[in-house]
């Protein structure tokens, strides 16, 4: 700062805060100087008491002296140095701020280093640290949250195809305590299954959660209003917390997220790349001993390891996780077909047929199938996994539809119960009629029309009429109605067809039968 800054700037900061009252961004300004500049000569200033005006017989030279001393650590040997350290582990401490640390170092130590000179010293201390620590992170606030750019291999045992498993990785922010999991792909499906493993892990949730910019969190990118998935948004609101994806192309929005990413590459991945694998399970039980170690292992730039942080200031400050977890769903957009069904997954599922031809949506769980249209749910289905079958629901159906459906659904042994709840006469007519046909479907609707002629004639009625046409041995729906007609079960039968009423036999065919 002594080669680029002149006596002259110096003397007119000084003059500008001290007599005119100025804050120290405008008098800097008015100086020509850069505030981190400003700030140092002020805070130096006022270590050394300086006021202003300065005595006539003060010289450039003693000036420069007085300021610019490089042992002005050694002037002050009755002043505490604070713990630096210290100082940023309390700082992730959530509502502990650098002033009130001062007003308690103060306390302890009444000679200390006033507020100004107290946040420049800290402020140095940060710079002289790793970049990965230039940053305030309070506990419980953010996790940050990216997929390794490498992959962990695996061979699948049966087929022996070779496949990849992508490595999620989550880190808190407070305490860099980090969750690395292995999952199938980068689909909304794994990415919402491995953020609940992590929030398991963690053993609740942070405020805010920093993912990157992949589709699976983030429809469309954006620097003010990024459009989360729909899916991952529900997700968010089920553990009430807020997502605020990383900018694009922004490595140093997620800085915890990269290193993390880092070491889970050199510790974990590198080591097990020589293993075989042959399912996503046993990646992840190889990474339990491993990620244990990082977590345990103390960092040299702080002096505490990653769970030591984690148990001291991070897990209470986590929000307490809901009783049950997020049910993982997925979203498509469909067009029901003509025949009042849509495509999920090569299974077909239903719907009130006046939907065809509209374009609806479907949300899919593991074990239901939900239907939507206009915002509004008009059905669900318990999901199904045969490929090429259908779910129906009758009252989805057209009515003849379902006309059509009941004589499908139909067994012989339904049709006799039905007939047989007329009379005997009727079902033994249903049985010669079914046994007729080459296959029992063939004869269900004339049985139908059969049972139906008790509707408008009577059970008695059909039940007699039913009876003269197996005595003549002409059973069949025409006979049987043309009998009904025409009033001719009304009539009294023959002495020999009476007789022949009273032989019991399990199967009564008429005298013709047996010629």
């Amino acid at each position: 700062m002594r080669k680029t800054t002149s006596m002259k700037k110096i003397r007119e900061l000084l003059r500008l805060v001290y007599e005119c009252g100025l804050s120290q961004r405008k008098a800097s300004t008015c100086a020509n100087l850069s505030r981190t500049t400003a700030q140092e000569i002020l805070a130096r200033a006022t270590l050394h008491k300086l006021n202003w005006p300065l005595p006539p017989e003060m010289s450039d030279e003693d000036l420069d002296n007085i300021l610019f001393s490089k042992n002005i650590e050694n002037n002050s040997q009755d002043k505490k140095i604070p713990d630096w350290q210290e100082v940023q582990r309390e700082l992730l401490k959530k509502g502990l701020t650098l002033r009130l640390l001062w007003i308690e170092y103060k306390e302890e130590y009444p000679t200390g280093y006033q507020y100004t000179q107290y946040c420049d010293m800290y402020s140095k201390w940060r710079k002289s640290k790793r970049l990965s620590m230039r940053q305030n992170h309070v506990a419980g606030e953010k996790t940050f949250i990216d997929f390794a750019g490498v992959t962990m291999p695996y061979v699948n045992f049966s087929t022996g195809e070779v496949k990849k498993a992508q490595i999620f990785i989550s880190v808190l922010g407070g305490s860099s305590y980090t969750f690395v999991y292995a999952v199938p792909d980068q689909t909304v499906g794994s990415w919402i299954h491995a953020h609940i493993k992590a929030f398991d892990f963690f053993g609740g949730a942070s405020q805010i959660l920093v993912p990157d910019n992949l589709k699976s969190g983030v429809i469309k990118a954006c620097r003010y209003e990024p459009e989360l998935n729909a899916v991952y948004r529900d997700f968010a609101q089920h553990y009430g917390v807020a997502v605020i994806p990383a900018r694009a192309r922004k490595p140093k929005d997620k800085p915890k997220a990269e290193v993390a990413v880092q070491i889970a590459e050199r510790w974990i991945i590198s080591v097990l790349r020589k293993h075989i694998f042959h399912s996503i399970a046993e990646i992840n039980e190889a990474i339990i001993p491993l990620l244990y170690i990082i977590n345990t292992k103390k960092m040299r730039h702080i002096g505490f390891s990653r769970l030591e942080l984690y148990e001291k200031y991070e897990k209470q400050a986590l929000k307490k996780l809901p009783p049950e977890h997020f049910e993982i769903y997925f979203l498509k957009k469909a067009k029901v077909n003509i025949d009042y069904h849509i495509e999920f997954e090569r299974h077909y599922y239903s719907v009130p047929y006046k939907l065809a031809h509209k374009n609806v949506e479907i949300r899919v769980t593991k074990d239901l199938v939900e239907i939507y249209y206009s915002n509004q749910k008009v059905c669900l289905h318990k999901r199904a996994y045969l490929p090429g079958k259908p779910t129906t629901i009758p009252e989805h159906m057209p009515p003849a539809h379902q006309h059509q459906a009941e004589i499908d659904a139909w067994t012989p042994e339904r049709v006799y119960q039905w007939a047989e709840s007329i009379g005997l006469s009727v079902k033994e007519c249903c049985k010669i009629i079914i046994e007729r046909c080459e296959h029992p479907q063939q004869g269900f609707r004339s049985c139908l029309g059969v049972i139906r002629l008790a509707k408008t004639y009577t059970n008695k009625r059909l039940e007699g009429a039913c009876l003269r046409a197996l005595i003549h041995g002409h059973v069949g729906l025409k006979t049987i109605r043309n009998i009904l007609v025409k009033k001719l079960d009304n009539l009294d039968l023959p002495k020999h067809e009476e007789s022949f009423i009273n032989i019991d036999h399990e199967n009564i065919r008429g005298a013709s039968y047996y010629n």
